[in-house]
């Protein structure tokens, strides 16, 4: 911290102080000076209760309890000159204790501190008041495991800071304020600052937790999708046992939303797909060579009229010229995640799959012959 004078532009240090050397101590100080201005701590803090000890068999106090705008409870431990080896573990146990407390047990410590400390006032007005709810009804206080630390010292020792790292990122909140007394002259100075997390590491670890909630997300949602998918091809597999259709006889269930079977012509299989919206049953032109895959789709598709006439009504031809594979596929809209549909929808691709095979089985053998005798590069 400096002095600035403006008249000779110069900065001039203060003389940065130990709380010992002031004669401060933690209980009747900086606990105080807390307790009276918790804003301090860079946000609107409601102190409820200072030096709870309302702890199930256990002698333990904690140094100041506070609710922030969310209604979590912020568990402040005070260190004055050194954090010591212990505290992180200190507020561990208190956060832990004060996970177990009801709703109502928070207002009832909240009324005995206004009753000891601030010459008494109504805790649940006090809280609709801080929250700007109407009625403490609506406001939810101390859900889940959303209890928060803050550590206060001049000093932090490095296995404190190490662990509050680690926990911060084990989805825990915890910060680190430094505190540091100055002297200018007579008058005493206090700077509070936050250095773990610092305000951008805090604003980067708010991206990363969204980031890693929406990755837990994704990876719900495709978890669910593969277990669906393989029910449902169960099922359909099951059914094209019992048909006349043997393509699929050797293929196994699987967790993707296709499933191929061979044609006979290397890299053109033909696919069932179930996906959330749509069915289809394709014929898959895909083999390494890009030309190879357009030719085969412009020979098939000179026949397409007496292809579509074998297979019973319109398909649709993608030649899809921005991509190195070709397909030709039938479609159907299809609410396909709702099981109670599933029986039409394993009946449909058990209907068109083997029209699928017969109007293009031996096109595509005669295709695959003109390709090995233009033997196109």
């Amino acid at each position: 911290m400096f002095t600035l004078n403006s008249n000779d532009n110069r900065i001039t240090p203060v003389s940065a102080k130990s709380f010992s050397e002031l004669g401060f101590t933690e209980r009747k100080h900086l606990q105080e000076w807390l307790a009276y201005r918790p804003d301090a701590l860079g946000e609107e803090l409601l102190i409820i209760q200072k030096e709870f000890d309302g702890f199930d068999d256990t002698k333990e106090r904690l140094d100041l309890l506070a609710l922030d705008k969310g209604g979590n409870l912020v568990i402040i431990e005070n260190k004055l000159d050194d954090s010591g080896r212990d505290v992180v573990w200190q507020a561990l146990k208190y956060a832990s204790y004060c996970a177990s407390l009801t709703k109502l047990q928070v207002v009832e410590i909240f009324q005995k501190y206004l009753n000891r400390y601030q010459q008494g006032g109504d805790a649940y007005e006090l809280l609709s008041e801080f929250f700007e709810a109407p009625d403490i009804d609506e406001v939810k206080l101390n859900t889940g495991n959303g209890q928060r630390l803050m550590l206060v010292a001049a000093n932090f020792r490095k296995e404190v800071t190490s662990t509050a790292l680690w926990l911060l990122g084990q989805g825990i909140t915890v910060q680190c304020f430094k505190v540091t007394p100055y002297a200018l002259g007579e008058q005493l100075l206090l700077s509070i600052d936050q250095i773990i997390p610092t305000p951008e590491a805090k604003e980067l670890m708010i991206g990363i937790s969204a980031k890693e909630a929406e990755e837990k997300s994704t990876e719900v949602v495709l978890k669910n999708r593969h277990t669906l998918r393989r029910a449902y091809w169960e099922i359909a597999l099951e059914a094209f046992q019992e048909s006349n259709c043997h393509l699929y006889g050797n293929i196994s269930p699987s967790k993707d939303h296709w499933l191929s079977a061979g044609s006979g012509v290397s890299g053109c299989p033909y696919s069932l797909i179930f996906a959330q919206k749509e069915m289809r049953v394709v014929l898959g032109l895909s083999r390494s060579k890009e030309e190879e895959n357009k030719f085969l789709f412009d020979h098939l598709y000179q026949h397409k009229d007496s292809i579509e006439q074998a297979f019973g009504q319109p398909l649709e031809w993608l030649r899809l010229d921005d991509k190195k594979s070709s397909r030709i596929q039938c479609s159907i809209s299809a609410d396909g995640f709702n099981k109670e549909l599933w029986a039409k929808w394993v009946a449909w691709h058990v209907e068109q799959m083997p029209k699928l095979e017969a109007a293009f089985k031996k096109p595509l053998q005669q295709a695959a012959v003109a390709l090995k005798q233009q033997g196109v590069k």
